[in-house]
């Protein structure tokens, strides 16, 4: 053992006292601190917090990639938390009496389902409560063409250009309008023309469809001895194409003059004329009348032209020889019902119509066997669609089209609102005058006014 001095003793004395010293000042503090963590807990339950002061949210951990988040059970209520939350109001809300509390609410009425468009066989109609009013609203509608010396359209005019009389009173225009307008347009196509006039004006269908706008809608007729409508109004290119494609198959009457005797007549072989195995009777043969019911077949497009929507130009597009020969209707009734309604008649003339002698037939009012020749242009002209269009060649035929559609379409449209109706409706005459000279002006001649609507 290493003898130690006096001072050494000293030193070791002295640090075993401070490590003591350490020791306890450790323990001492680790006493305190749980002492004073209940202390500050203590505190903390008993002071309330402000009324105004937010609940702090309770913040959850960042997931961790190690463990599953622990799911958190809902605090258990106090005991006096059991009650019905129906007797807590809503803040800014008065308290209810206990007796209006325990109120159910009302049961819902029955609900009642009934097939759309159908209505339960005991409600009343509600038109059927409602007054009848008798407005007059007789206002009259004239498109108007104007074309100068040469053909073209003329565009660019005022109403302050524009004069319209009606049984030669001028009248105050109350609509006026340069914008084109969508078409509601019946085809009418005469299928008795000849063959090979018929087969050229197959060979036109694609021009014609294409002469039509998507907001215009369509229907085609076709007629010779009787009238048929071949498809409906629609807006459609392809159902109208589709139509179009099927007539393709269709032919016209055969040319030259009609077969009355030998073998391939009507009676068959003869012998010295008289029919073989039967008497020797001399047959009498006349040709077979032909029907070409033109004013039948403008009479149905007019009438189904009429129901559709009074916003759209009604127009009958014709495609014809220009002739009528059987009709039923006469040209005046359906002139009444075109004047009436506001319908224009434009057309195509085609055939033995385009000849260039057809001008001077039509100064014949009627040509034996033959019928009228005259009536397509009258229907023109009374009703403001211009002048007929007679055309021989394919590529004059597509031409026209879209000048008709064109000028249909493109019209100045002006309107005024005449007097009310005291007598029987009568026929009143229009005239329209552009303060302009050396213009064309194509406007219909006049119309009858229509009763006042209830």
């Amino acid at each position: 053992m290493v003898p130690v001095t006096g001072n050494e003793a000293f030193i070791i004395r002295i640090g075993l006292k401070l490590k003591a010293l350490a020791v306890m000042a450790l323990a001492t503090l680790a006493l305190a601190i749980p002492a004073l963590q209940a202390q500050s807990g203590g505190t903390q339950t008993q002071s309330q917090p402000p009324a105004n002061s937010q609940p702090t949210q309770d913040i959850p951990d960042a997931p961790s990639t190690v463990q599953p988040p622990t799911s958190k059970e809902p605090p258990a209520l106090p005991p006096d938390a059991s009650r019905s939350t129906e007797s807590i109001p809503f803040p800014g809300e008065a308290a209810q009496p206990p007796d209006q509390q325990k109120q159910a609410p009302p049961p819902m009425p029955p609900v009642e389902t009934i097939p759309a468009g159908s209505r339960p066989r005991n409600q009343i109609n509600p038109k059927e409560d409602l007054y009848t009013i008798s407005v007059s609203a007789n206002v009259v509608q004239i498109p108007v063409m104007v074309k100068d010396s040469s053909g073209r359209r003329v565009d660019g005019l005022l109403p302050k250009d524009f004069t319209v009389l009606e049984n030669g009173k001028k009248q105050t225009l109350s609509y006026f309008t340069s914008d084109p307008f969508e078409l509601s347009v019946a085809i009418v196509l005469d299928t008795g023309i000849s063959d090979v006039a018929l087969q050229k004006v197959n060979q036109t269908y694609g021009s014609l469809v294409g002469a039509f706008s998507p907001y215009d809608e369509v229907s085609l007729y076709t007629y010779s001895s009787t009238v048929t409508q071949v498809t409906d109004f629609t807006g459609r290119q392809q159902r109208l194409t589709a139509a179009l494609d099927q007539m393709k198959l269709v032919r016209g009457r055969n040319n030259g003059p009609p077969v009355l005797g030998g073998p391939l007549g009507p009676n068959g072989p003869t012998v010295n004329g008289a029919p073989v195995g039967g008497p020797i009777i001399q047959p009498v043969n006349t040709p077979p009348r032909e029907s070409h019911v033109l004013n039948d077949a403008i009479l149905r497009a007019a009438l189904d032209l009429a129901k559709r929507d009074r916003t759209r130009r009604k127009l009958i597009f014709v495609i014809s020889d220009g002739r009528e020969l059987g009709s039923k209707a006469s040209y005046r009734e359906v002139l009444r019902v075109l004047e009436t309604h506001g319908i224009q008649v434009k057309a195509v003339v085609v055939d033995s119509g385009a000849l260039p002698v057809y001008r001077q037939v039509e100064k014949i009012h009627h040509l034996p066997g033959q019928g009228y020749s005259d009536i397509l242009p009258r229907y023109c002209s009374a009703t403001g669609g211009g002048e007929i269009l007679p055309e021989l060649s394919r590529n004059a035929i597509e031409e026209a089209y879209a000048q008709i559609t064109s000028e249909a379409r493109n019209q100045y449209t002006l309107a005024y609102t005449p007097k009310a109706i005291t007598g029987p409706a009568t026929f009143r005459s229009i005239e329209v005058l552009v303060d302009k000279k050396g213009l064309n002006i194509y406007s219909k001649n006049g119309y009858y006014p229509v009763p006042a609507a209830r």
